[in-house]
């Protein structure tokens, strides 16, 4: 279902923008949801451990994780990383980490405007790094099992 009317006449993107359907959503779309989240907590859980923080880290973890899917899930609509058809074929494996790649300085924003500090350029590239290798690691992960439990 699309907006019958654009609310931003001057912007043609405002044209395709589609009021998401709950009823539309397949198990698969949930399971990448939900699965996406788990990854992104793994990593963050995983970053913090690597250097030692992880026994007080406490509300900072939540200071990377919830920018990180915020941002991955705005890209993730405009590389079509959960569109139904290219999330089952192996070409279209790329998409998951390049919308993780596209991501990363969203999310680094995100979290500077929310906590106030600068913002680093090389938590950028660890956040981009771990996020995207993690992410695909995952799709291919699904899209293996997919591909043996459906045949």
């Amino acid at each position: 279902m699309y907006l019958k009317r654009n609310p931003l006449p001057l912007f043609r993107l405002c044209d395709t923008i589609e009021i998401v359907n709950l009823e539309r959503l397949s198990r698969q779309h949930i399971l990448l949801l939900i699965g996406d989240c788990v990854v992104f907590a793994i990593v963050t859980v995983f970053g913090f451990a690597s250097r030692e923080t992880l026994g007080t880290a406490g509300f900072r973890i939540l200071t990377i994780f919830v920018p990180a899917v915020i941002a991955c899930l705005l890209i993730a609509s405009f590389l079509s990383v959960y569109d139904i058809d290219m999330i089952t074929r192996l070409r279209d494996l790329w998409r998951p980490p390049w919308a993780m790649v596209l991501a990363a300085p969203m999310a680094a924003f995100l979290r500077g405007a929310w906590l106030g500090p600068p913002i680093i350029p090389i938590f950028i590239v660890v956040i981009d790094a771990g996020n995207a290798s993690a992410i695909l690691t995952w799709r291919a992960l699904f899209l293996f099992v997919k591909s043996k439990w459906v045949s």
